[in-house]
């Protein structure tokens, strides 16, 4: 006897698998995760905060 498939969930599940493996592909080409970009949004800032810190006052002169 043959196994009985709800073909609703199967769609959905072809789907879903389609989907996810679009935006693999989709990450893989465009680069970093969310994470990654705000690790590194938050480097930069404070590599630039840093920065600014070391900067000499131009009234003070030499």
């Amino acid at each position: 006897m043959a196994e009985i498939i709800n073909l609703r969930q199967a769609k959905k599940q072809a789907a879903r698998k389609a989907a996810r493996s679009a935006a693999d592909a989709k990450a893989a080409k465009f680069g970093l995760s969310k994470a990654e970009r705000t690790l590194e949004k938050a480097r930069a800032e404070q590599a630039a905060r840093m920065l600014d810190a070391h900067q000499r006052d131009p009234q003070d002169g030499p």
